[in-house]
């Protein structure tokens, strides 16, 4: 992942960061209408209830960072979206569109809107296009570029990168009451970089500004070194529960309940270009966990 430097509002950040189980929703449905229950007399069956969660959604955007782009997948410093593991068409990623839509219904019926550099202050105004496809499912997967910052004081506060995800879901569900979300944890930018500081040459690409809070020194072991890992990793801590908790909120949300940053991304997953972004191998990985999640019979 490259590093974002723009003020808030701006555009032009290089990419992000690395690396979407198990539902995090309320299962249930909605009330139908007819008659009450055990009314005398009736003849009409009550219509069937909506389910609040359908495993087979009929369409899908995505919106997010440089990961849902394929950013260094392909090639370096190149987006690559037909391999993102949310709307991609590569036959590697098998991604969460063509799982559950098939390959031709993927390529009618599924959005990318995701951003390399965006934060997730970004998430509104992308939500905002997205909704104008009417989506059925969105796919969301933001916040380390909120970590990855130039420094531990530049991360993005938790309190507005809760406000800013509050006003992606608004944004949503003033439009589209009844999409389903699929919310992705932020990986373990710590584990990226005890994985990719195993390479000479990918530290040789880190010293270019990718993602100097967690990977600058990515050799130093001073204190300094370790407490300033140990902020970037709790804020990505931070962070995942400001998106579980929000999600929760809503009945049609589900996270993946950790399970992103939970896993163990090894250098197989990881582009040979920046060792820090998901490869191809890698973002079929997500794309596999976004369709257990979305696809599971209840929370």
């Amino acid at each position: 992942m490259a590093q974002a430097t723009r003020r808030r509002g701006r555009r032009g950040r290089v990419a992000l960061a690395a690396v979407a189980a198990v539902a995090f929703g309320v299962a249930g449905c909605d009330a139908g209408g007819g008659q009450e229950p055990g009314a005398a007399g009736s003849r009409t069956p009550s219509p069937r209830p909506t389910p609040l969660w359908d495993t087979r959604p009929g369409s899908v955007a995505a919106v997010g960072d440089s990961i849902t782009r394929g950013f260094d997948a392909c090639a370096v410093l190149t987006d690559c979206p037909e391999v993102s593991w949310a709307t991609g068409d590569s036959e590697e990623v098998d991604s969460l569109a063509v799982r559950l839509l098939g390959r031709a219904g993927a390529a009618g019926r599924s959005w990318n809107y995701a951003e390399t550099g965006a934060r997730m202050e970004d998430l509104p105004e992308q939500m905002a296009r997205a909704v104008r496809r009417r989506p059925e499912l969105v796919a969301v997967m933001a916040g380390a570029n909120d970590a990855c910052r130039e420094s531990v004081s530049a991360m993005t506060p938790v309190a507005e990168f809760r406000a800013d995800f509050e006003a992606a879901m608004r944004t949503l569900r003033e439009a589209l009451p009844k999409a389903q979300v699929y919310v992705a944890s932020v990986p373990d930018l710590k584990r990226l970089w005890s994985q990719g500081r195993t390479s000479a040459l990918g530290k040789q690409i880190w010293k270019l500004g990718i993602c100097p809070s967690m990977l600058g020194d990515a050799d130093a072991m001073d204190s300094a070194a370790v407490e300033r890992r140990a902020a970037v990793q709790q804020r990505v801590e931070d962070y995942n529960k400001v998106l579980r908790e929000v999600c929760a909120e809503d009945r049609r949300c589900r996270t993946d309940d950790g399970q992103v940053h939970a896993y163990r991304f090894g250098t197989a997953q990881l582009s040979r270009w920046d060792w820090f972004h998901p490869s191809v191998e890698g973002q079929a990985e997500l794309a596999e966990i976004a369709y257990r999640t979305v696809t599971a019979p209840g929370p």
